[in-house]
């Protein structure tokens, strides 16, 4: 199997890997994942969809699949390591996924799959920081990287960003009611003492008195925030869906899997503009853009998981799954 950089030290997560793909059999349907096939895997995480999917191209497919994260790759090589060098794993972001291919000589891939969010394995690793207990805030550090080896912690971020930069975090990657009296709250706290575990941004989230009338813990919100901002996940995704859909084959399939309605809104509206093609303004008389449709969509509503699947995995009760296919150039 090939491993392109240095995945890191193995851990006991490659032991003991408790991540629960989800919607496996749809992403295997929408992807016509077959013998043969050439398949990139964007968000590889802990290698639950590359596994199916390498089963169901063998014996001749070929995955290529791509994580930020050190730890989650040493543990994805050991899962995939009877698949031999079928699986190539590839540290680097998906939005670099033009160019990690083809630095490995690879112009046109089958299909690519882009599963969005946290892994439950890193949500669970309290030194990652990605979610707040109560019981255990006080040795949770505010650090939120996909990749811990790089990039600024959220700790640096609360340190250094400006109030009007916070409230705009908290606003749109948040959604959060009272993003501005939070922003105001940690910059005036901030000049007495830096902001460093949960437990300091859960006191101050309280403090502040925001996201009252949720039916979760107001400091989800803006933990969320944090993290889509240390991980800059939004504009990772545009310059990756734009990456990807640069190397589908005509006939290749696109499947995103989003899990909040940023990241789906996001995705919806890629895949309907590169179906419409144009961007001209609708009063113009003709097409000046020269724009010409890329993509059909596969499906018009997001795939959810059924009953069933939810039951055993309550974590994927937010999960949209949509789908489009690359039309000839």
């Amino acid at each position: 199997m090939g491993l392109e950089r240095d995945a890191g030290p193995r851990t006991e997560l490659s032991r003991d890997i408790l991540h629960q793909p989800v919607l496996v059999a749809e992403c295997i349907d929408l992807l016509g994942a077959q013998p043969g096939k050439t398949l990139v895997d964007g968000t590889l995480g802990f290698a639950g969809h590359a596994e199916a999917l390498l089963h169901e191209t063998a014996p001749d497919g070929l995955l290529f699949g791509l994580d930020r994260d050190p730890q989650a790759l040493a543990a994805s090589a050991e899962r995939l390591a009877p698949f031999g060098e079928r699986a190539v794993l590839l540290h680097a972001s998906f939005r670099e996924l033009r160019d990690a291919l083809k630095a490995r000589g690879i112009d046109q891939v089958d299909g690519v799959l882009l599963d969005l969010g946290v892994s439950s394995v890193q949500l669970d690793r309290a030194e990652r920081g990605f979610r707040f207990s109560e019981s255990t805030a006080e040795q949770t550090p505010l650090d939120m990287r996909m990749d811990a080896s790089q990039g600024e912690t959220a700790a640096d971020l609360l340190a250094r960003a400006s109030e009007e930069t916070l409230t705009d975090w908290f606003r749109r990657y948040g959604e959060l009611r009272g993003a501005a009296r939070l922003a105001r709250t940690i910059v005036q706290t901030r000049r007495e003492a830096p902001l460093l575990t949960a437990a300091d941004l859960i006191r101050l989230t309280r403090e502040a008195r925001v996201g009252g009338g949720r039916r979760h813990h107001p400091a989800t919100l803006v933990f969320q925030a944090l993290r889509i901002a240390v991980n800059d996940e939004l504009g990772a995704l545009e310059e990756g869906l734009a990456s990807a859909l640069s190397v589908l084959a005509p006939g290749g399939r696109l499947c995103v899997i989003a899990y909040h309605s940023l990241e789906d809104r996001l995705v919806k509206h890629f895949m309907r503009d590169a179906e419409r093609g144009c961007i001209c303004p609708p009063k113009d008389p003709i097409c000046t853009c020269g724009r010409e449709p890329s993509l059909r969509r596969v499906t018009r509503r997001p795939v959810r998981p059924g009953a069933d699947e939810i039951a055993q995995n309550p974590r994927a009760r937010s999960a949209l799954l949509r789908a489009a296919e690359r039309l000839a150039a």
